[in-house]
């Protein structure tokens, strides 16, 4: 079928709708009249691009070794807000939804699953606990597998961590803090560190702006090394540092000012102004 009789389709739909619409408030029920219009919008949506179907980044995930740990990072040390826990999730819906893809590939590798970090959810060996961490702007969602026989939220990971963490690496992906304007940047990372080592998270270490050849040289490093300030081109204004979490995870907090903070507001106006058109357009 071509995009023209696509089009005239949707078209007829429309106006069928409209109409519908318009006998039911000529009838005197306005709350149908509303939700004919409301069944227009959502089947202009669901035909419509992929992007216009989006409410946006619901959370970032990122799956632990110790429950615990990550929970007292992101809440005690960062000051996120817990928003629910569940957990001891199994059975096969839940494991083909979230292992179906590495079940393929140990089947075409001729492995054990295991071998590969694919708990077994379907029969209940493992189970699954999630934690929702709510900061200003985004959701964290911890995630953690265990063994069936181990409590909730204790001990250790039923698989090992990845050895190779580097940002580098592709499929990497890592979670980014936004320092408020009127904060001393180096301070929040030196008081970090600092704050992290007092809980024995000694993961917690933020890279340096300058060569360190040691964790003494970098421990050692002014704290005028702790972020590299961005002072020209499109990112003016950008302060940032690469900082490792508690469990290994890649951690980014930046701070954005001057030029880059306008292109930044800009943006986020002109996608404002362009959702409230289109919201307009549907009513």
């Amino acid at each position: 079928m071509n995009s023209e009789s696509n089009d005239e389709q949707n078209g007829q739909r429309r106006r069928e709708d409209l109409q519908a619409a318009g006998a039911a408030a000529a009838a005197g029920r306005p709350g149908t009249a509303t939700a004919s219009a409301q069944a227009v919008r959502s089947r202009e949506r669901t035909g419509g691009p992929l992007g216009a179907r989006l409410q946006g980044v619901q959370h970032f995930g990122v799956t632990v070794q110790s429950m615990d740990r990550a929970f007292e990072f992101y809440t005690e040390v960062l000051g996120g807000t817990e928003v629910m826990r569940d957990g001891d999730f199994k059975g096969e819906p839940v494991h083909y939804t979230l292992m179906a893809d590495q079940e393929i590939v140990a089947r075409e590798r001729r492995v054990d699953p295991r071998t590969i970090g694919v708990p077994n959810l379907k029969g209940g060996s493992q189970r699954l606990d999630v934690r929702f961490v709510q900061f200003d702007n985004v959701v964290i969602e911890l995630l953690q597998y265990r063994d069936a026989a181990q409590p909730m939220g204790r001990g250790d990971s039923w698989a090992e961590p990845r050895d190779h963490m580097s940002p580098a690496y592709p499929r990497s992906m890592h979670i980014c803090f936004y320092i408020r304007d009127d904060v001393d940047f180096d301070a929040f990372i030196a008081d970090l560190e600092a704050e992290c080592a007092r809980r024995g998270m000694t993961q917690v270490k933020a890279n340096r702006a300058v060569a360190v050849q040691s964790e003494e040289e970098r421990r050692a490093a002014p704290m005028n090394t702790n972020t590299i300030k961005i002072q020209e081109g499109p990112s003016n204004g950008w302060s940032i540092i690469y900082c490792k979490g508690p469990e290994g995870e890649q951690l980014e907090f930046i701070q954005v000012l001057g030029p880059v903070k306008k292109t930044f507001a800009d943006a986020a106006e002109g996608r404002r102004m362009a959702a409230n058109r289109v919201s307009r357009a549907d009513g």
